[in-house]
């Protein structure tokens, strides 16, 4: 018996059934769907529809789809029709149904080649794995669960199986393999032996699958609560190899700092410890992004000491070359690319700040970290993983101090948009210059007495410009040479 806690989702489905029972046709909710209704388990709220996603198959064909909903369809959108699916609005909710289907890879295609079948036993076999392998019939007299592969046993039993043998599921779409990583960590299932193993022995074969939809897969895995598990498939079966191998290196690295055994657990507890609401308005997939990358470079370099036996650490530039490489490998957008690859830079910034928080200290901090403020000083609390409980409690408190200070310099100045005291324009009209690269000097001088001082006042800024031009105008000419060379 269908729980009434469905009654709402039959309601919304029920327009659609009955035109698709008057043309003989059959039609099921299906896959996710189903699945996420029937982990409500014996809760008797009602499902609230705004949260679910109306996928359904059917027998009819996509001709016969159009014909069916066209009536009562605000819109319609046949972009997947020859895949067997249609899409329609109906009343501002949208439904997505695609005739059963029978589809396979070829070994060298990344593309399926699609067939469409009459029997849902059919379709369902063709899922990824038997918790998204149910059907709930909507078109019978009373609703009706199809579960041909004992889909419901194994969501109670938090297991994951493929419907078929792995190696078959596998073959038809190898991305299922990276799918599992993500259901791993989102349901809490445990991948039966089978699988593991399949995976293992096929992991090369996702290097058919195009990097965007490898890319939109890792965004799901690591968006998900606790995507630990995930990752550590990943990395276990050898599917990390395919499109991030540096994670290798990273387990082989050893991490004395942390006091971890390698680099890769400490960046999956680095990964952990970005929540959700951490801080107003930050990006969580970036962030969680920025902790998956911001070590990726140590495997990579070593650590020097001063002649006073202060440590330093190059890891964050080399891995912030390493991170954009990737980043683009994996056709994120530009946005994510930038901004990611900012925050592996400056990841380590708040370390090299050990004298307090001076107001000169607060400014430049600010100004590095630019829009990924809030991002970086998540990632800076969460970088923390040692089990030292007195050096967690140090760097908590330190991080607390800077977001205080930050606060209270922000009352008296404007930190979101630290600039000089002078425009370009006024510079080269006290100057008398033209656009050229004395301007651009002139201004980091300025910068830098901003950064320094903060507002020093009109009379006096133009006064410390006036003296600045004296003392370098004649080596203005060494700028076109060395554009960034400081001059002070």
């Amino acid at each position: 018996m269908i729980p009434a806690r469905f009654t709402p989702i039959l309601d919304e489905m029920e327009p659609l059934a009955r035109r698709f029972r008057d043309a003989g046709h059959r039609l099921f909710l299906v896959g996710g769907t189903v699945r996420d209704l029937l982990m409500s388990g014996d809760s008797t709220d009602a499902v609230d529809p705004a949260n679910i996603d109306f996928d359904a198959t059917t027998t009819a064909r996509p001709d016969e789809i159009k014909r069916i909903v066209g009536d009562i369809a605000d819109a319609l959108w046949t972009q997947g029709e020859r895949f067997g699916t249609i899409g329609l609005d109906v009343r501002g909710r949208n439904y997505e149904i695609t005739t059963h289907r029978a589809e396979a890879y070829s070994p060298d295609s990344r593309k399926p080649e699609v067939a469409f079948a009459d029997a849902i036993e059919t379709d369902l076999s063709r899922r990824d794995f038997t918790i998204n392998a149910m059907a709930l019939e909507v078109t019978s007299d009373q609703p009706e669960l199809v579960d041909p592969f004992g889909g419901m046993v194994d969501l109670v039993s938090r297991v994951l199986r493929t419907p078929l043998s792995p190696e078959e599921s596998f073959n038809d779409d190898p991305l299922r393999m990276m799918r599992a990583a993500r259901f791993i960590s989102q349901l809490q299932v445990t991948p039966d032996d089978a699988l593991v193993k399949a995976v293992r022995a096929m992991h090369k074969r996702l290097e058919i699958v195009s990097m965007e939809r490898i890319r939109n897969e890792l965004d799901r895995l690591m968006i998900t609560d606790s995507p630990s598990a995930g990752l550590w498939f990943l990395v276990d079966t050898g599917l990390a190899d395919v499109f991030l191998p540096e994670l290798r290196l990273m387990r082989v690295e050893q991490d004395p700092i942390h006091r971890h055994k390698d680099v890769l657990t400490h960046t999956i507890a680095v990964i952990e410890n970005v929540r959700r609401g951490a801080a107003p308005d930050f990006d969580f997939r970036q962030t969680r992004l920025a902790a998956l990358f911001h070590d990726i470079g140590k495997p990579r370099t070593k650590s020097i000491k001063d002649g006073k036996g202060v440590t330093f650490h190059h890891h964050e530039v080399v891995g912030a070359r390493m991170t954009r490489d990737r980043l683009r490998a994996l056709k994120y957008p530009n946005e994510d690319v930038e901004a990611i690859t900012e925050l592996v830079a400056l990841h380590l910034r708040f370390h090299t700040y050990q004298m307090g928080w001076t107001d000169s200290a607060v400014r430049r901090y600010v100004r590095d970290a630019g829009p990924l403020l809030s991002e970086l000083n998540v990632l800076t609390r969460c970088d923390c993983t040692t089990r030292n409980e007195k050096k967690a409690v140090a760097l908590s408190r330190r991080m607390d101090e800077l977001e205080t200070r930050i606060a209270e310099l922000a009352e008296r100045e404007e930190l979101a948009s630290l600039r000089p005291e002078l425009d370009g324009a006024t510079v080269m009209e006290i100057l008398e210059l033209t656009p050229g690269p004395a301007v651009g000097a002139a201004l980091e001088f300025l910068m830098d007495i901003r950064l320094e001082e903060g507002l020093v006042g009109d009379a006096e800024i133009r006064r410390r410009l006036h003296k600045w031009w004296a003392e370098n105008k004649e080596r203005v000419s060494d700028l076109r040479r060395t554009p960034r060379r400081r001059l002070n």
